[in-house]
């Protein structure tokens, strides 16, 4: 059976999102194929809860389409403003789960993960970080976010956030700092005093 070859292969994003606007569902199906997966994993490292990243995945995705038309090539890299609306979209949703996470907010373990009590300490984890970032101001989460979780150049966060690098390093820095005070009570809570000294 032969697989038909990708006809946007090489194309740059926002080619194919002004192929969109113009009426190109096909060009759209490429496009998902390309940023769903970056938009799901970065959702997901920031919730730390899978159904909760989805639908913050497919809102952003919605988003990206209801501004096809009105897309201007030369302002924004497509990736960089899903990024932004994605990182936004998870920022409120962590400021309304504030201080309270229920069961169902829990994502069930990996089948793949080593063990139980290694999975249990692992999302007690991910809750108190997706909890503590809530409290921090939003640019300040969103820095963070960026760097430490997606794992981004501050040029590259700079870009999405219409800020300096400079600005980026402020606000890494503080958001840092106030995610370590934040935290600190809970290091022996969360397993840290069992784990190897940094």
């Amino acid at each position: 059976m032969n697989v038909p070859q990708d006809p946007f292969a090489g194309a740059p994003d926002d080619a194919l999102l002004i192929a969109f606007a113009n009426g190109d569902g096909q060009a759209a199906r490429y496009l998902t194929a390309r940023l769903l997966p970056r938009v799901l994993a970065q959702a997901t490292r920031m919730l730390g809860n899978p159904s909760e990243a989805e639908d913050v995945a497919q809102d952003a995705m919605m988003r990206l389409w209801k501004v096809a038309a009105q897309w201007r090539q030369d302002e924004a890299q497509v990736s960089s403003w899903l990024y932004r609306v994605t990182a936004n979209l998870c920022t409120d949703r962590l400021r309304k789960r504030r201080g309270a996470v229920s069961l169902d907010q829990v994502s069930e373990p990996l089948d793949n993960s080593p063990s139980v009590p290694a999975q249990m300490q692992t999302r007690a984890r991910m809750t108190a970080l997706s909890d503590a970032l809530a409290q921090l101001p939003e640019r300040q989460a969103q820095a963070v976010s960026l760097r430490h979780l997606e794992g981004l150049s501050n040029p590259d966060i700079a870009q999405i956030m219409d800020i300096s690098v400079r600005s980026v390093e402020s606000l890494t820095a503080r958001g840092k700092r106030a995610l370590s005070d934040i935290m600190a009570g809970r290091r022996a809570e969360l397993g840290y005093d069992d784990d190897q000294p940094e």
